[in-house]
């Protein structure tokens, strides 16, 4: 029974090379006899695979994405930001220490690239089976697109704004539940700790959603850059990655990137996905209500009335079905 199994197994996986990172090793006993509650039983995860990501809160899956889309979404994203193609509804985020510079480059610039799920070129990673075969161990077969970004750290200018405070990327979804959603983080080249490659601290994705705000940096914080307190201490484990490694974690797992010290770039791209049936929450009295109110700040700059949009429709026009069909999402 347990080599038909394995062949199950190896048939969804198969198409590209799995190899899995635990750098962390589980008490065996306790892992055996723990109750599975994050990951599903529908093979497209291996028995160990499931056991890591469900004491650790992430797993990391090797040489998964094809390096040629990475190139062509590096490619995108060049020309999208020096406005060679149009951008429709993707937005661009700009490093607060290099906005209004002339002197350099706009990919010094631009930190980041985010709704880009109807891009026609970006889009081909979020649509990319392999990376869907398996999310679908976390969701179940019908999954949605909720929050894309391709993620350009340059080189620091100096003032430390390249790093990312250590966050729950819980805290900017108003959908639920949050065991129904995950996160693919591909390396699109070689991530170490001297570009600022993610940190986690492996475990966090059992404890709750932890009020965020702005740190107190020095010289500044880049826009929606919020962070959680009070872990700083905390032993941190960094997930150095090779081009096409991906890495799938939960809401809840407290993370964050330190500064990129090269003089290189160090380019991610990652898509949010949710079980197409989450269901939509109010945030008002929740740790939650000022990030809604800069979101929506943000929308009646662009001449989107409040009367005619809320939160939870910001993150519909974000949002695509990907697998499966549309449920409550």
């Amino acid at each position: 029974m347990a080599a038909e199994r394995l062949k199950v197994i190896q048939g969804h996986l198969s198409g590209f090379k799995v190899h899995i990172d635990i750098t962390v090793t589980p008490d065996k006993e306790t892992a055996a006899s723990a109750p599975l509650r994050y990951t599903r039983d529908n093979g497209r995860l291996s028995p160990e695979q499931r056991r890591h990501y469900e004491q650790h809160g992430f797993l990391v899956v090797r040489g998964l994405v094809p390096p040629a889309l990475l190139d062509t979404c590096r490619e995108r994203f060049l020309a999208v930001v020096e406005g060679k193609v149009d951008r429709g509804q993707m937005t661009l985020m700009r490093d607060i220490s290099l906005r209004g510079r002339n002197d350099v480059t706009q990919e010094r610039v631009v930190n980041k690239i985010q709704d880009f799920v109807w891009d026609e070129v970006l889009s081909q990673f979020v649509l990319l089976p392999q990376i869907q075969d398996v999310v679908e161990g976390f969701t179940g077969p019908n999954i949605m697109a909720m929050h894309t970004m391709l993620i350009n750290k340059p080189p620091d200018s100096g003032k430390k704004t390249s790093r990312h405070p250590m966050h729950q990327d819980l805290h900017y979804f108003p959908f639920r539940p949050a065991d129904s959603i995950v996160c693919a983080w591909t390396a699109m080249e070689h991530v170490h700790r001297d570009n600022g490659c993610l940190f986690v601290l492996p475990g966090t994705h059992t404890e709750r959603l932890h009020p965020h705000e702005y740190p107190e940096w020095e010289d500044g914080v880049n826009k929606m850059y919020h962070g959680v307190r009070g872990f700083e201490a905390e032993p941190k484990q960094y997930l150095e990655m090779q081009k096409g490694d991906t890495v799938f974690f939960h809401p809840l797992l407290l993370h964050g990137s330190g500064v990129n010290v090269t003089q290189g770039f160090r380019k991610a791209i990652s898509c949010h996905y949710a079980a197409s049936e989450c269901q939509y929450i109010d945030v008002r009295g929740t740790s939650q209500e000022s990030l809604a109110e800069e979101v929506m700040k943000i929308a009646e700059k662009r001449g989107i009335s409040r009367d005619d949009l809320t939160f939870a429709d910001v993150w519909k026009f974000r949002s695509r079905l990907v697998r499966g069909r549309e449920v409550t999402l």
